[in-house]
């Protein structure tokens, strides 16, 4: 689904006002569940990379290069995903020439490209799994207020652009649980792009001090390069690849937005080759999309991959 537009940073107004009663119960019961469960605590410690509001934060690229820093510091590295989108409830792991995001979700798809991962919708059984496939640390991406799974250290990302959106808790605004509570259980808070929200300060308020980073987006393939693209992309906040792509070297035209997660299907296929036949354009989608879309279909497609960039490489080592 696409997020109201009420959702957004400042915005609120009479629907948001209407439901905030039922934002106070979900944050209830949310409160009260992680007050009162008792943790599984796994034979090898977890690292937690969530959020505290539901859509796209960019938690998946820190859970990757977090899993590339750690293993290149020699720990065998396995992610764990509850596999949201898919059929399977695991524990099972993903293997990309056997598996799609029908059966395991997209994420975990684009997380097994880089170290073993798992799907299970109860992480605790994921996690014991993982532990006797050899991890000897497991990073879970998502899951910050699931109460089942004891974490060893938790990582909240926020998109500097959207921070907290309207600051009201599902289905009033964004927010999977208040503010407080969630950074009063982090361990450290991570900024993705520019501070246009003010969460370096908010968080400063609950003893953190924010470490920055921003997506850096792959070079363009030369042959694209000045040319006219059409972006398309079913992710937590499209606009925020369309703003990357509007960055890079080339011109954009009638970009597309799906929702978060979307399945495409022929009748979308169909539609985004004749919009980019009949404006003269190359179609441009992100690396998640792509886990949704078939070889054959892709073949029509250029893939834009991201990295993270880090603005104080020390602090994040030292972290």
């Amino acid at each position: 689904m696409h997020a109201p537009d009420f959702w957004q940073p400042g915005k609120g107004g009479l629907c948001a006002a209407l439901l905030s009663p039922l934002g106070y119960l979900y944050g209830l019961a949310t409160r009260t569940k992680l007050a009162t469960t008792t943790a599984w605590k796994s034979p090898v410690p977890i690292l937690c990379v969530g959020n505290l509001i539901a859509g796209g934060a960019g938690k998946t690229p820190v859970a990757i290069d977090l899993g590339q820093r750690l293993t290149a510091k020699g720990k065998a590295v396995h992610f764990l995903s509850r596999g949201y989108g898919g059929t399977e409830k695991g524990p099972l792991r993903v293997d990309a020439k056997a598996h799609d995001y029908h059966s395991v979700g997209d994420e975990p798809l684009l997380l097994s490209h880089h170290a073993p991962t798992w799907v299970s919708r109860e992480r605790k059984q994921g996690g014991i799994t993982a532990a006797e496939a050899g991890a000897d640390l497991i990073i879970m991406d998502d899951g910050f207020q699931n109460p089942y799974i004891h974490k060893n250290f938790s990582l909240i990302v926020v998109d500097g652009s959207f921070g907290f959106g309207n600051s009201r808790l599902i289905p009033a605004g964004p927010l999977r649980e208040r503010v407080a509570d969630g950074l009063a259980r982090a361990d450290a808070v991570v900024v993705i792009g520019e501070d246009r929200t003010n969460i370096l300060e908010t968080v400063a308020k609950y003893g953190h001090t924010a470490l920055q980073a921003r997506l850096v987006p792959s070079p363009l393939p030369e042959d694209i390069q000045g040319q006219a693209v059409i972006p398309f992309a079913g992710i937590g906040r499209p606009e925020k690849f369309f703003q990357t792509v509007a960055g890079l070297d080339c011109r954009i035209v009638s970009p597309i937005a799906f929702a978060d997660h979307h399945p495409y299907n022929d009748t979308d296929m169909a539609h985004l080759l004749d919009t980019a036949k009949k404006s003269g354009a190359q179609l441009l989608t992100t690396e998640k999309d792509a886990c949704r879309l078939p070889t054959s279909f892709l073949e029509n497609v250029t893939v834009l991959g991201v990295s993270l960039e880090w603005n104080e490489k020390e602090a994040l080592e030292s972290l």
